[in-house]
Order: C-alpha cells, then sequence, then structure tokens
C-alpha cells in the first residue's frame, strides 16, 4: 500500500497493492496499521455505497461537529471524479479543492478528513463508490455547498450533472460561512 499527500494538507491518495492473475485480483482496500504508520489513527464506524448512473453528481457535502466525518472512499465499479474542498478556516488552503480519477481500474482510493466538503460526478453508468466513515451520519449536521460555486472553480468535465433538489438549493461558496 502507498501513501502519498497532496498540496493541501490531510488529503490522502491511497494506491494498493493490487495481485492479479489468470483468476482476477485481490488487494487489501484497508489496513488500519499501513495507515498509523502513514500517521493517520483512524476508527471507522461506518460504510456507505453508492449506485449511480452516468453524469450523477453528489455534492459538495459536509457534517458540522460533533459529527464530522472523515471519508476513505474508492469505486468498486465504474469511474467518478472525486472532488474535496478545504473549509477549515485557519488553513493556508481554504477556499482550494483538490480532484483526483477514481475507478475500478486504478483502485486507488483517496481519504479526506473532517474539514472538507466533499463531491463526486459520475463518468460511467452503473457506477458503484464506497466510502468508510469515521463518524456517523446525522442528519441535522449536514451541509453543502454549491458544487458549481464560480470562486471554487471546479472543473467537474460536466456541463448540466444530474443533480438532487438538497444539491441545487446549497450554498454558494462566496456566502459560506465555514463551521470549521
Amino acid at each position: 500500500m502507498e501513501i502519498t499527500t497532496t498540496h493541501i494538507s490531510g488529503l490522502l491518495i491511497i494506491k494498493p497493492s493490487v495481485f492479479g492473475d489468470e483468476r482476477g485480483h485481490f488487494f487489501e482496500s484497508y489496513r488500519q496499521d499501513a495507515m498509523k504508520a502513514a500517521g493517520v489513527d483512524l476508527d471507522f464506524v461506518q460504510d456507505n455505497q453508492s449506485l449511480s448512473g452516468k453524469g450523477i453528481l453528489r455534492g459538495l457535502h459536509f457534517q458540522r461537529n460533533p459529527f464530522a466525518q472523515g471519508k476513505l472512499v474508492r469505486v468498486i465499479k465504474g469511474a467518478v471524479l472525486d472532488v474535496a474542498v478545504d473549509i477549515r478556516k485557519d488553513s493556508k488552503t481554504y477556499g482550494e479543492h483538490f480532484s483526483i480519477e477514481l475507478d475500478e481500474d486504478n483502485k486507488t482510493m483517496f481519504y479526506v478528513p473532517p474539514g472538507f466538503a466533499h463531491g463526486f460526478v459520475t463518468r460511467e453508468e452503473d457506477t458503484i463508490f464506497a466510502y468508510k466513515c469515521t463518524n456517523y451520519y446525522h442528519k441535522e449536521s449536514e451541509g453543502a455547498i454549491l458544487w458549481n460555486s464560480p470562486s471554487l472553480g471546479i472543473d467537474w468535465g460536466v456541463s448540466h450533472p444530474v443533480i438532487s433538489a438538497k444539491d441545487e438549493e446549497a450554498q454558494d461558496f462566496s456566502s459560506f460561512n465555514s463551521p470549521f
């Protein structure tokens, strides 16, 4: 397992060692000891999975304290562009985002700690997206930032994604007051 950092503190890219032969492949999708060796000591308490068609955008979501969540995300089938936005007010990268392609072929995983808004857009039909969370979902603590806020400048690679009514009503980042 190879763990690398990004230009935004806290975001980690995790590439598993994949062992394949004529039967298929095997890899460890999570190793607590490897994460601890990289300085990340996490307790995951909830696993989530979604199935989406091509062009579905989910995000940018976060949960406020005390229910803030870290997420270890990956694609089981299909492909996504995954995006994390730093919403930690005291961070020197506040308002910056990082995006990464995750798909069933590269098997790359992405760790997004608390203090980030997170979202993804699917690149293929029947994409299965999975994530481990460090805290339980709590409806009253959820928040969202508008996926296409001009001040964020995120290139999602799609002009008219399918989004939920809740995401349509999310707050523009220019008027957002972060709880972190």
